[in-house]
């Protein structure tokens, strides 16, 4: 039995390929996935491990309130005095000690006067501290001079810049002008450490530019003399500072930042893996319907062999080893095309932004086993039920010249009907059920897991009407009648294959439903809760949002037909220990009048220097009313403050404490990020408009735009998210393209005696080929109906549940949705390329004497 096996396959090498085909897509994904963040934890640990190769010990200050554990360059606003250089060079063990400025959000202008963007968001102003083994100066010179900058080789390349350039910068808001000294790079002939822009200054620059005063540092770097190890000089350090710092060793903080990056591919990791999840269940189809009409085609052939000894056991066995070897090589090439997937992958995430981060390679041992694992059991369980069908076949089938005839689709539409019933109650609990935590993301993937074999089960009894009504639209000949009637006669061929179709689809449409009523509701509740006429905002290309001059404020309210602004300031801190996001204002009533704050309780007026407001549904929740007071902290300070107001702003409105103006003293960020604008009745919204922009002439980062424009630039994003999956599940589609293929193929076998007698009788090639592609397109086209009808229904469900969080407006994008029915007709088409060119050439002599 295992000899016949061996050669049914290899004589049948076309359908082995076809077969496997399915499986090696989805095996590569989820390899690549493995691959892909193994390869780019290697490089990241090898990256921090130089970027501390020449730190033995860090003195940094604790994290400012509300930003979380530091494992790197300081927060904005959090310093060391001068002093505290000295202090720890003179600790036992200490070779040198020396201070570092660095902070994010130096962002340099090109020779254009545009930003510079960075795909890493890290850009970095720092204090010029000479060479090392690690920095290498390769134009120029240090700077030397207020007016000198140094830039690293990432920047220099993509501004064009060198030694002798002009070179502008944006630093909190202001423009800086420079000369460009010169240009440096690191060991191994990197232009950049992890794609980062970075600008050296002279140390009393960078200490007065990015810290906001001279004498003090962001970090200091501890070197250690000979045979003093890094444990033992943190210890010696921390007791000479007293506790009053955070001191860590330079293995701690290459560990901290590479577990850090670690635990963010996690989320890519996972991602990834959904899609492969999604590609390998469209392959189950494919698997499960050629292994249904490889049966169904080998009946004879089958029953010869019950015929001559063989038993049921055996005949699973054979049809089950089958289905093993191909997911072994399934598997094995799977693999192999994973990792290149992977190791291409991840060249472009290190090379992005001309970082040139040295890419590691590593193949886990977590992917070979998932590879091998992942396409043995899925050819397996796909070919378990026509393995049991191929055990039933009896003796006396040999004598037949049909194939054994279908059975009735009683059983299987009960048992779809139950299944699917099953998966939408488990997807209504986790939707609509009280489950908390992963319980709820888990009963949704199930519940939708469940549905869609649900749905999958149900599909040959829905074919009939459907396919039928399909194929009268595409049938305008004889031969397309035909096609019409073969889509039709095999319910369970057309639906399995149309199922694969069906899953790819409904999933897009299901994700783009839902990410078209978030938009829409976004839009609705903006345009009703934003009354401001203008919005001045920032485009964010690093990891600080972009804010402009605060003297800009008081020249903007000067502006023709302007009647108020007010100019917006954020930060992070705690409230009574707990760490929220805080705004504070220059006005409070025309922030109130932009935004639609309403009063709720005490007064929403001007600000004294110890009175704060905040939201109703906040106030509630803390148990807070109108005359408590509360500890802030704030990244340079903290104070008490008095509630002096309660606020409402409407669904999805403004909420959480407003400060005032005085507070903003002691941000991190102490310009403003954004300004609401409200313009005169009967003033000129677009005059006003031209003349702010005129003021922000010298802030290529901060634009003015309109209510319209500003809230479409808050919902852009999903555009990218949406393409995002929907390139992403393109896997999905062209292997349930490869489903049609197959189908096709494999019926164009079966079906070889018909189709020379069709011949026999006067069908010319044409319209055998105009046969089997309407059939095609009629399968394709059924999918994808299939498809946007449980899509919709399913992205429907989940904006209902969403309803509590906002997403109260259902909206369905229906020009993807028309693509997608258009794109299934195509497919459709492409699909049938090959079949009906090979059903066109058959031998008719030779295709009547087929059996």
């Amino acid at each position: 039995m295992f000899r016949a096996v061996l050669k049914n396959l290899l004589a049948r090498k076309l359908r082995l390929v076809l077969s496997g085909l399915a499986v090696v897509l989805g095996v590569m994904f989820v390899a690549g996935a493995l691959v892909l963040t193994t390869s780019l934890g290697n490089s990241f640990q090898g990256l921090f491990a130089t970027v501390y190769q020449n730190v033995d010990v860090q003195v940094s200050p604790k994290p400012a309130p509300g930003q979380g554990r530091q494992t790197g360059p300081a927060e904005a606003g959090a310093t060391l005095p001068a002093s505290l250089v000295d202090k720890v060079a003179r600790v036992d063990g200490v070779r040198t000690a020396h201070g570092e400025v660095m902070t994010n959000g130096v962002i340099p202008l090109d020779k254009r006067g545009k930003a510079i963007p960075s795909t890493t968001g890290q850009q970095y102003g720092t204090n010029w501290r000479g060479t090392n083994d690690v920095v290498q100066l390769r134009t120029g010179h240090g700077p030397t001079s207020a007016g000198e900058v140094v830039v690293n080789g990432g920047l220099a390349k993509t501004g064009g810049f060198k030694a002798g350039d002009p070179i502008t910068v944006i630093i909190d808001g202001k423009t800086r002008h420079f000369t460009v000294a010169g240009t440096y790079g690191y060991s191994g002939n990197r232009d950049s450490l992890g794609g980062e822009t970075s600008v050296a200054f002279t140390t009393p620059v960078a200490q007065h530019l990015l810290l906001g005063r001279t004498g003090v540092y962001s970090t200091v770097s501890v070197t250690a003399d000979k045979g003093v190890s890094q444990s033992t000089l943190k210890d010696r350090v921390s007791a000479a500072t007293g506790g009053s710092y955070q001191v860590q060793t330079g293995a701690a903080l290459a560990k901290k930042s590479t577990d850090s990056i670690k635990e963010g591919l996690k989320f890519l990791n996972y991602v990834l893996l959904g899609f492969a999840g999604v590609a390998l269940f469209v392959g189950a189809f494919l698997i499960l319907n050629t292994f249904s009409i490889i049966v169904a085609q080998r009946t004879r052939e089958l029953a010869l062999m019950r015929a001559i000894g063989a038993s049921r056991r055996q005949m699973i066995g054979s049809v089950l080893l089958e289905a093993v070897v191909i997911g072994v090589f399934a598997g094995a090439l799977g693999l192999l095309a994973g990792i290149g997937v992977g190791a291409l992958l991840g060249y472009v995430f290190t090379h992005v932004g001309g970082g040139n981060l040295e890419l590691s390679i590593g193949v886990p041992a977590s992917a070979v086993i998932a590879s091998f694992a992942v396409g043995i059991v899925i050819t397996v369980v796909a070919a378990l039920f026509p393995s049991l069908r191929a055990s039933r076949i009896p003796p006396v089938a040999a004598m037949r010249d049909a194939a054994t005839p279908d059975r009735p689709l009683t059983r299987v539409t009960v048992l779809g009907a139950v299944v699917f019933v099953l998966g939408g109650g488990v997807l209504g609990l986790g939707l609509f059920g009280s489950l908390s935590g992963t319980a709820t993301l888990w009963a949704i993937l199930g519940g939708v897991l469940v549905a869609f074999i649900g749905v999958a089960l149900l599909t040959p009894v829905i074919s009939r009407p459907v396919v039928g009504v399909i194929g009268r639209l595409l049938s305008f000949s004889t031969a397309g009648k035909l096609g019409r009637r073969n889509s039709a006669r095999n319910p369970r061929r057309t639906a399995i294959t149309a199922a694969a179709l069906m899953v790819g689809i409904a999933l897009i449409t299901g994700v783009s439903t839902v990410l078209s009523s978030v938009q829409t509701s976004i839009d609705k509740v903006a345009n009703q809760q934003i009354k401001a006429d203008l919005i001045v905002s920032g485009t964010q290309t690093s990891a600080v949002p972009p804010t402009f001059d605060p003297a800009l404020l008081p020249k903007m309210r000067s502006v023709s037909g302007v009647s108020s602004v007010a100019g917006v300031f954020y930060d992070r801190g705690q409230v009574d220990g707990r760490t929220v996001g805080v705004t504070a204002t220059d006005d409070v009533p025309a922030l109130a009048t932009a935004v639609s704050m309403t009063r709720s309780a005490g007064t929403v007026t001007a600000l004294s220097r110890h009175q704060a407001l905040l939201d109703a549904k906040t106030a509630k929740a803390d148990h807070l009313s109108v005359g408590d007071t509360v500890r802030v902290r704030l990244t340079h300070g903290s104070g008490t403050y008095t509630l002096s107001g309660i606020y409402t702003s409407g669904e999805g409105g403004m909420s959480g404490w407003v400060l005032p103006h005085s507070a903003v003293s002691d941000f991190a960020l102490t310009s403003p990020t954004s300004a609401f604008v409200t313009v005169s009745d009967g003033a000129s919204t677009g005059a006003a408009k031209r003349q702010i922009d005129d003021l922000l002439a010298s802030n290529p980062l901060v634009t003015v735009a309109d209510r319209s424009d500003f809230v479409h630039q808050q919902t852009s994003t999903f555009d990218t998210v949406q393409t995002m999956i929907q390139v992403l599940l393109t896997l999905a589609i062209i292997i349930a393209a490869l489903g049609v293929v197959n189908t096709l193929a494999l019926s164009v076998i079966e079906r070889t005696r018909e189709l020379g007698l069709l011949r026999a009788i006067g069908m010319k090639r044409r319209q055998v080929m105009s046969m089997i592609t309407v059939e095609s397109v009629t399968i394709s086209v059924f999918g994808a109906v299939l498809g946007l009808a449980v899509g919709a229904g399913l992205g429907a469900a989940v904006v209902r549940a969403l309803h509590d969080q906002g997403i109260k407006y259902l909206s369905f994008s229906w020009g993807l949705m028309i693509a997608y029915l258009v794109l299934a007709a195509v497919i459709g088409v492409v699909a049938a390329i090959l079949p009906s060119v090979r059903a066109a050439r058959l031998n008719v002599l030779g295709a009547i004497a087929y059996e």
